[in-house]
């Protein structure tokens, strides 16, 4: 089987990067032969679209795209394949459901003078011509043969926003690393670890404002408790510009007391992450959903961070951020409302008092991973991609 996966690769900084390089070696590993037509055209849809018209299709079996993370090439693409190539099939995997890209490549006039004007106007002229954004993304959506989401929440959103039928969108869990587990540190002190990328969104903020609010609080727990801010500092995509982020949270560590707890580890080599993470007793992933993207829809995906964690066998504490509340639902880890400082306070809290559960959550994460290692992930991409090949008897 040849298929064609259409994705940003490193060396772009995203998770979708890191995921669809991933999947590549998976499936090929899996005796599947992968090729990217799009290499090179990086996030441009016009640069997509053209490299679609050069390219030679006749001995692709099936195309899969990585939608997501603010990404047009791929959705442009997938647009272009589909009027060229009425029979050829279509599948992908859609990371941000409910939508699929969230915003057009340009607006249309009049709403384009309103680029060039300061904030708020581009901003309102986005949100005006999101109807017409919606129609392609439902239009696109249905003329796909496949649709793939992380988890049921994602899958439940996409159906009901993009109006397709339920058997059109399955799901495959993000998949994990086959990494053996190893036992958890000494329990004091408690290691927290946040991994990813850094940048505004994120809701470090909260977590540093938490750790404070409970060492204020229990002042002896300053000697128990031991933070890690690690990840990549310069993303493909930050959504927010005023000055640099990283120079803030550490004003923001200082001004809260918590230099002598907290230890940066920034672009943290692939080798080591699966290191960094087992040194440490949770992972905690403070999200907060965008505000701006509300007015557009709700942003249910999951994370390539808490991937890593349910794969090297650690529990996470979580806001309710995302499909986050599934990712945590079988007794992983915690879960408390997004950008509510005291609730994560209390949940920091109650794990210093309480440190063993730390052991069951890496105990019901260590079985996670298991079952979503990545040769088995690919397998069933790959039966996905069989009977996409069977459904549409290799026409093109």
């Amino acid at each position: 089987m040849r298929v064609a996966l259409l994705a940003p690769l490193p060396p772009e900084q995203t998770g979708i990067a890191d995921y669809a390089a991933v999947l590549k070696m998976a499936l090929e590993a899996s005796s599947v032969e992968v090729i990217t037509p799009l290499a090179g055209c990086g996030n441009d849809p016009q640069r997509a679209a053209a490299r679609v018209a050069e390219f030679d299709w006749s001995g692709v079996d099936v195309v899969h795209a990585e939608l997501g993370g603010g990404r047009l090439a791929e959705f442009h693409a997938l647009r272009a394949l589909r009027a060229r190539y009425p029979g050829l099939p279509l599948s992908a995997t859609v990371h941000d459901p409910e939508r699929l890209v969230w915003r057009r490549a340009s607006l249309p006039w009049p709403l384009s003078l309103a680029q060039s004007m300061p904030s708020p106007w581009p901003q309102a002229a986005t949100v005006l011509a999101d109807p017409l954004c919606l129609y392609e993304e439902r239009q696109l959506a249905n003329s796909l043969d496949a649709l793939v989401t992380l988890t049921e929440t994602g899958r439940s959103c996409l159906v009901r926003r993009m109006r397709l039928p339920a058997d059109k969108v399955h799901v495959i869990a993000h998949g994990n690393q086959v990494i053996e587990p190893t036992p958890l540190p000494p329990l004091e002190p408690l290691r927290l670890l946040y991994f990813g990328f850094i940048y505004r969104g994120k809701g470090i903020e909260d977590l540093l404002d938490a750790l404070a609010l409970v060492v204020r609080r229990q002042p002896q727990m300053l000697s128990r408790v031991r933070l890690t801010l690690a990840g990549g500092s310069a993303p493909e995509m930050a959504f927010e510009p005023g000055g640099s982020y990283l120079d803030q949270l550490r004003r923001r560590i200082i001004e809260q007391g918590l230099e002598s707890l907290v230890e940066w580890r920034l672009d943290l080599p692939a080798e080591d992450i699966a290191t960094q993470i087992k040194a440490h007793h949770v992972m905690v992933l403070p999200y907060r959903e965008s505000k701006k993207l509300r007015l557009l829809g709700e942003q249910r995906g999951t994370s390539g961070a808490l991937s890593w964690a349910v794969a090297c066998g650690r529990g996470v504490i979580t806001s309710d951020a995302r499909a986050f509340a599934e990712e945590v639902a079988t007794g992983n880890g915690a879960i408390y409302a997004q950008g509510d400082v005291n609730a994560l306070a209390q949940e920091l809290q109650e794990l210093l008092e309480a440190p063993q559960r730390c052991l069951q959550w890496a105990e019901r994460a260590t079985q996670i991973g298991h079952e979503r290692r990545w040769p088995a992930t690919a397998q069933r991409f790959k039966a996905l991609f069989t009977n996409l090949c069977e459904g549409r008897g290799h026409a093109k």
